[in-house]
């Protein structure tokens, strides 16, 4: 039991160091870029009279690479709302097998949508679909969404087998409904 603790334990830290400068990385930047795009664009507003061109497109962008950057990261570390109606009737193994439903049921939610995403994207790519003003193809954003997706999906699967690294002590448990 102890080798089988200690390998759920290695491959959680394996995959949490993985998400970190993964997800966790193109989150990070991309909020940092729409912090400082939107700062100029302010101040452009502000000295000269113009927006940047396309500023809200690309806006429009960077959210959607925080947003979706945050999905895998959240299913990680749990950190999502989660209902506890249940948790008071439940015995510890009743808590396990609910676990691995939920993060079974997650998981093929989650490919689902990445498949759906992924027809989106192929016909967005067909139609040659892009951004109103900077003339942006859509598709490859769209194909990062599914890719995001999909590891959402495997981060539910990992979760089946591995445990996430406890929590630094200096943050605060999720608020629980």
């Amino acid at each position: 039991m102890a080798a089988r603790d200690h390998w759920q334990a290695r491959l959680g830290l394996l995959a949490d160091r993985a998400l970190r400068s993964s997800a966790g990385l193109v989150g990070s930047l991309g909020l940092f870029a729409m912090m400082w795009l939107t700062l100029a664009d302010i101040l452009s507003r502000k000295f000269s009279d113009h927006s940047i061109r396309g500023a809200t497109e690309i806006t429009e962008i960077l959210l959607v690479a925080v947003i979706f950057a945050s999905l895998p990261l959240v299913s990680w570390r749990s950190e999502h709302v989660m209902l506890d109606a249940l948790d008071n009737w439940l015995s510890k193994r009743g808590h396990a097998i609910r676990r691995r439903i939920v993060n079974l049921g997650c998981s093929a939610f989650f490919a689902f949508l990445a498949y759906l995403m992924v027809k989106r994207a192929l016909r967005l790519l067909e139609d040659g679909d892009t951004t109103s003003h900077l003339q942006l193809p859509i598709a490859p954003v769209v194909l990062a969404m599914s890719a995001l997706l999909a590891l959402t999906a495997l981060v539910h699967l990992l979760l089946l087998v591995a445990a996430p690294p406890p929590a630094p002590p200096d943050s605060e448990p999720a608020e629980v409904m």
